[in-house]
């Protein structure tokens, strides 16, 4: 009688573990599929804004969409190789940015932006441009303004590159993409970010860039107690000044953070009335 009672009871906790091991499978299977839903309803969005609008004449709106239409690339790359609910998260956080530069490029061409969008990491500790700026910085002119104008082309939403803020605003070039493409910020970018944002209200981290740059220095100069700097002084880094060109795709936000599905936007219909 004994043992008939142990085999039930193995025979019962068998069948409960194979229960719950499908129940969770079936779980997660269907939070897959509703976090690819999710993600591939951004960038269809995303796509359908960057097609749909004209840039017309207008410089600023122009390069807006040409970053606009970068996130749409590589959001769709994103979704097409994810495997998991965080990686379709964040490729639905690179359709959001995208989303950003389209309201960017409506911003410029005088048309109404639409409903706010999903904060994107570090975006509010990042801050924004609160006044027209123009510094000049190793013989190079930089400029950077809350509104679009003929010399302030290139848009940004804020977050955090490279692990340092990068504010919402418009610039005359994206200075910021050596620490894009680098991932990490070298002497001549910190210069940058300091002489472009001391003492601007509204501007978050205060202080960070003055002290950022310092650290710099002292890595790239070996008289300022720096280890593996180069004899010319740390000016290795030449801070922007090449232009840049655009985005790759999403790559400095830092593993992107729980969006939660983040989607219902006021219950999906298409951006408002774009």
């Amino acid at each position: 009688m004994g043992i008939l009672l142990w085999l039930v009871i193995i025979v019962a906790l068998v069948v409960a573990a194979l229960f719950y091991l499908r129940q969770r499978s079936a779980t997660t299977a269907r939070s897959l599929e509703d976090s690819q839903a999710e993600a591939r309803r951004w960038v269809e969005r995303l796509g359908g804004q960057v097609y749909s609008l004209d840039p017309k004449d207008d410089p600023a709106a122009r390069q807006a969409l040409a970053d606009a239409a970068e996130r749409f690339t590589a959001a769709g790359a994103q979704v097409e190789q994810a495997r998991s609910v965080q990686q379709y998260r964040l490729a639905q956080q690179t359709a959001y940015e995208g989303l950003y530069y389209v309201r960017a490029a409506r911003t410029s061409l005088g048309l109404d932006p639409g409903p706010d969008l999903p904060v994107i990491p570090g975006q509010q500790q990042a801050g924004a441009v609160t006044e027209e700026r123009q510094v000049s910085v190793e013989g190079h002119d930089y400029e950077a303004s809350p509104q679009p104008g003929e010399r302030t082309q290139h848009y940004y939403p804020g977050g955090m590159v490279a692990g340092r803020p990068v504010p919402r605003g418009w610039y005359s070039e994206p200075w910021w993409k050596p620490a894009l493409v680098a991932g990490a910020w070298g002497v001549g970018t910190y210069l940058v970010a300091s002489s472009l944002f001391s003492g601007m209200a509204g501007i978050g981290w205060d202080g960070g860039y003055d002290a950022g740059y310092d650290a710099g220095l002292a890595d790239g100069n070996p008289d300022l107690g720096g280890g593996d700097g180069g004899s010319d002084g740390g000016g290795s880094d030449g801070g922007g000044s090449d232009g840049g060109g655009d985005y790759s795709g999403g790559g400095d936000y830092n593993g992107g953070g729980d969006f939660g599905g983040g989607g219902d936007w006021g219950g999906g219909g298409d951006f408002g009335g774009f």
